[in-house]
């Protein structure tokens, strides 16, 4: 039961951090399309880890899929797009911090445990 929660807590942060990026630099992003990136790309670092994968593999695999599936929902320029992922990744580090800190939850970022 606490994977499920860390996996659907992880999937509403991760939204969050999409759904801030694209209201700072007003490019429309609207939280069903940040939900459908956040699932997609929590589960594929999820189904990732569930097949043994090493950590760095678990990190870098759901990258590609967050950044096309950002890049077709905003619909802007390629340089609007990628200030918008690198808002994002800056959000996700800022949340990942006390989350990993205080609540000793890596789901965010595995690789990086702060606690």
């Amino acid at each position: 039961m606490k994977y499920f929660f860390d996996f659907i807590l992880a999937i509403f942060l991760t939204s969050f951090s999409y759904y801030i990026a694209s209201s700072v630099l007003r490019n429309g992003l609207l939280f069903w399309q940040a939900l459908i990136i956040g699932f997609s790309v929590v589960s594929l670092g999820a189904l990732t880890e569930a097949l043994g994968s090493p950590m760095w593999l678990i990190v870098l695999v759901p990258f590609p899929v967050g950044m096309f599936l950002l890049y077709l929902f905003l619909n802007v320029t390629v340089s609007q797009w990628l200030l918008t992922y690198i808002i994002t990744l800056a959000i996700c580090t800022v949340i990942h911090i006390p989350m990993s800190y205080f609540f000793h939850f890596h789901s965010l970022i595995p690789a990086w445990k702060l606690s």
